[in-house]
C-alpha cells in the first residue's frame, strides 16, 4: 500500500529539525544563514533545500499567533512532473514516493513547469545539472534509503512535536479525519491532500484556514495529468484531421490549375 505522512501544523512549533535531518541523511550542503527581512531561512526550495519551514503570522479572534508550514514535494498521486517528463525520468512507485532518475534526464524542466507546487529544482551551478527534490527518504538499492528498511522518514524521526506521522496514506487519511472530528473547534474541516490535484502523499491538517498560510485553496480536485490528457488525446486526431483537409485544398486546386490550364 502507498505510503503517507500527515503533518498537523497546530502541532508545529518552527524547530526545523526536519530540515536539519533531511540534509544530514541525504549529505546536502549546509546553506549560509542570511538576514533577509523573514523568518524563513532558507527562504526558498533549492536543489541543496528539500525541505523547508515557513512562517506564518495569523490572527484568531484578538489573538496574533504563529504557525509553520514545513514544505517539500507532496509526492502526488498523479504526478505532473511525471506526465510532463518525455524520457520518463520521474516515475511513481507503488510505496507512494515519486522517483527521478538523473541518467535518463536530457535537462528539458518540463517538470519544474508542470509541477503545481512548483518543487523540482535544477542545478544551475553545475556543469552537469540535474533536477533535485525531496525523494521520501526511498532510494532501492541505494545508500539514502530508510523506507526500503522499514524506517520513516528522516524528517518524520527528527520531529520532536509530533507534528508529522508517517503511514499508510489511506490510514492517515481516516486518522486525519477523526482528529477534526473529535476536535471541531481547534481543527478547520479540511484535509490538505485528500483531492487536492488528485491527491498526494503529504496530508495537512490545520487549525487556521489554509489559505491564511500559504496553501492555495482554489484548485482543481482533477490531476493535471486527467487535465492534460483531455486535451493531449485529440493530439493525433487533429493532426490527422488538418493533414487530410490540407491535402484535398491540394489536390483540389493543382487539379483547378490543370483545367484551367488546358483551356
Amino acid at each position: 500500500m502507498a505510503k503517507g505522512v500527515l503533518v498537523d501544523l497546530s502541532r508545529c512549533f518552527g524547530c526545523r529539525s526536519c530540515q536539519v535531518a533531511c540534509k544530514q541523511w541525504n549529505n546536502l550542503p549546509a546553506t549560509p544563514t542570511t538576514f533577509n527581512n523573514t523568518w524563513d531561512n532558507p527562504p526558498e526550495m533549492s536543489a541543496t533545500n528539500w525541505t523547508v519551514v515557513k512562517y506564518y503570522v495569523t490572527e484568531k479572534g484578538n489573538k496574533v499567533q504563529w504557525r509553520f508550514v514545513k514544505e517539500q514535494c507532496r509526492h502526488c498521486l498523479e504526478p505532473a512532473c511525471e506526465s510532463a517528463c518525455f524520457v520518463h525520468a520521474f516515475y511513481k512507485t507503488e510505496q507512494g514516493p515519486v522517483l527521478y532518475r538523473y541518467y535518463r534526464c536530457v535537462g528539458c524542466r518540463y517538470c519544474m513547469l508542470a509541477c503545481p507546487f512548483s518543487v523540482p529544482k535544477f542545478e544551475w551551478d553545475k556543469v552537469f545539472p540535474e533536477v533535485k527534490k525531496c525523494r521520501f527518504c526511498f532510494d532501492p538499492g541505494g545508500e539514502y534509503d530508510r523506507l526500503g528498511q522499514g524506517l520513516e522518514p528522516a524528517c518524520v524521526s527528527a520531529c520532536p512535536a509530533g507534528a508529522l506521522k508517517f503511514g499508510e496514506r489511506e490510514e492517515l487519511l481516516q486518522e486525519a479525519k477523526a482528529r477534526i472530528a473529535a476536535q471541531p473547534d481547534r481543527y478547520v474541516n479540511h484535509v490538505y491532500g485528500e483531492h487536492e490535484y488528485g491527491g498526494t502523499s503529504w496530508l495537512y491538517i490545520s487549525d487556521v484556514p489554509f489559505e491564511e498560510i500559504g496553501f492555495r485553496t482554489d484548485v482543481s480536485k482533477e490531476s493535471i495529468p486527467h487535465w492534460t490528457g483531455r486535451v493531449t488525446k485529440w493530439t493525433l486526431p487533429v493532426a490527422a484531421g488538418w493533414t487530410a483537409i490540407l491535402t484535398a485544398l491540394y489536390l483540389y486546386t493543382k487539379r483547378r490549375a490543370e483545367a484551367e490550364e488546358g483551356h
